[in-house]
């Protein structure tokens, strides 16, 4: 049979497509490619996985305002948390810590809400 093997990309719109890519390069470390997009790609992102940004009157989504929640995996939850409060990101003090990984919480300077995931 056959079947989905993972995520090829994420896509989202944005009212500035190419300073947004500029802030998660900046404030997460996602490497940045010549056209703009954002990657993943070599043995620690286990596969490559793209994720960019489209502009905000972009149809490529179709009609409306269409917005979800894009969850990054991370490797230092606590680091990577205190980098982002010096840094002066919007940070959600809510945390949450389940069987499979902590959980965290911020939101772009867009007003998009990203959840930060790292897994035991």
């Amino acid at each position: 049979m056959a079947k989905v093997v993972g995520v090829g990309g994420i896509f989202l719109k944005a009212r500035d497509p190419k300073q947004l890519a500029q802030w998660y390069a900046e404030h997460l470390g996602i490497t940045k490619s010549d056209d703009g997009s954002l990657m993943f790609d070599g043995p620690e992102s286990m596969g490559m996985t793209v994720f960019s940004h489209f502009p905000e009157t972009s149809k490529y989504f179709g009609d409306g305002p269409q917005q979800f929640m894009v969850n990054f995996r991370v490797d230092d939850m606590d680091g990577l948390m205190a980098q982002l409060e010096a840094a002066g990101v919007r940070i959600d003090p809510k945390r949450q810590d389940e069987s499979y990984g902590r959980f965290a919480w911020i939101w772009d300077p867009e007003g998009n809400r990203v959840e930060l995931w790292q897994p035991l």
